[in-house]
């Protein structure tokens, strides 16, 4: 395909920005449309402005579609987009349940385009450079992948959206809480370097899930999944922690273990006997221009529908589940809430147990904290 990819993005607002800004400012793109409830925002006066991702699908013709949506439409929308030979960036979580991820992928099969998901952090060739350097022995033999979130989200957050942290709305699955949105990236990114990627990649999967706020989700969870071929995926995940810290995936070896902090596209390799770790950063590709690539020639897709399978598994079963247990009141302190101020719930201690789950290797119940 020659000239300019014909995009159009749905949800312009909060995160949607961003996706409107990388397609204004690449060299591959011009953005024909938008689609928003609450108005276009600030595009150009050639961009044709929908009330609804629906219409403007059906009435423009595009290459590729960015669907920055509520969780319940990507679905449908993807699904509407792909029939008419349209290209998908879908924002994650990609869908909520395996059958949608089945579906979606016959849909992407049968219509010959693509769906990327955006899970930005997969974009890094840091990834492939961790579990490279898992796979050369320099920390020994795999004792298992953990993943480490501490960060902090107000009661605000949770309020940010008639979807924000609901479990189910009118029937359809949702799953906006720590494990399945905010801190997603954190699970996608660990399952990528341990090599799960179908639905059937995940064999069990035991969810500890806590909430310090008065939400239908989880804000602080545990959860410890077993992989095909024996692996083991044990994730300690919070936004109720008192300050924010870069989430990373840790793997730790019989001889040392590795730390890749995914939000900054570093490796830091902590060998047994070596005083220091040492350090690699790398280059990351943006999801939109990764897309246009696979469009023009053929590329591999850096972050395909396919490969998120297994978080999709584990997002399904967070939602089908039991639900989120409260935090002893006692291990919750209230802060701000002052005029104008956010009020923040944060959990005493949580920073040592989410990194505790992520080294030993259980949840939260195992190791008796919260």
């Amino acid at each position: 395909m020659t000239g300019l990819l014909r995009v159009g993005v749905a949800g312009v607002h909060g995160h949607g920005r961003s996706h409107v800004d990388a397609v204004l400012a690449g060299a591959d793109f011009e953005l024909v449309a938008v689609a928003d409830p609450r108005g276009g925002g600030d595009v150009p006066s050639s961009t044709r402005v929908f009330a609804d991702a629906a219409s403007m699908i059906d009435d423009v013709e595009l290459d590729v579609v960015v669907l920055s949506t509520p969780i319940p439409t990507h679905t449908e929308l993807a699904r509407r987009a792909l029939s008419r030979g349209v290209h998908v960036l879908l924002e994650k979580p990609p869908v909520p349940s395996v059958a949608d991820h089945h579906a979606l992928l016959i849909a992407s099969d049968a219509a010959s385009r693509s769906v990327q998901v955006g899970f930005q952090s997969l974009g890094s060739a840091g990834v492939a450079a961790t579990a490279e350097t898992l796979a050369s022995g320099v920390i020994g033999d795999l004792v298992h992948v953990g993943a480490v979130g501490q960060w902090s989200r107000s009661e605000q957050y949770w309020r940010r959206a008639p979807w924000a942290g609901h479990r189910v709305i009118d029937g359809r699955l949702v799953g906006d809480g720590v494990v399945t949105n905010p801190l997603a990236h954190a699970v996608a990114t660990a399952f990528a370097i341990a090599g799960a990627a179908a639905p059937d990649d995940v064999v069990s999967i035991d969810a500890d899930l806590r909430r310090a706020n008065d939400i239908e989700t989880d804000d602080t969870s545990s959860l410890v999944v077993e992989l095909r071929g024996g692996v083991r995926v044990a994730a300690g995940l919070a936004v109720t922690a008192a300050r924010r810290r870069e989430p990373y995936v840790l793997v730790r070896g019989t001889r040392g273990f590795l730390v890749y902090v995914y939000t900054l596209d570093t490796l830091h390799v902590h060998r047994d006997g070596a005083a220091l770790p040492r350090a690699y950063a790398f280059e990351r590709t943006s999801l939109l221009d990764d897309l246009a690539g696979h469009i023009r020639d053929g590329r591999e897709l850096l972050a395909p529908l396919h490969r998120t399978g297994a978080f999709t598994r584990v997002l399904e079963a967070i939602v089908t589940g039991p639900p989120a247990a409260p935090i002893d009141p006692e291990l919750v302190r209230v802060e701000g809430g002052g005029a104008g101020d956010e009020t923040f719930r944060r959990v005493v201690g949580v920073e040592d147990a989410v990194e505790r789950v992520a080294w030993e290797g259980r949840t939260f119940r195992e190791l008796g904290l919260l």
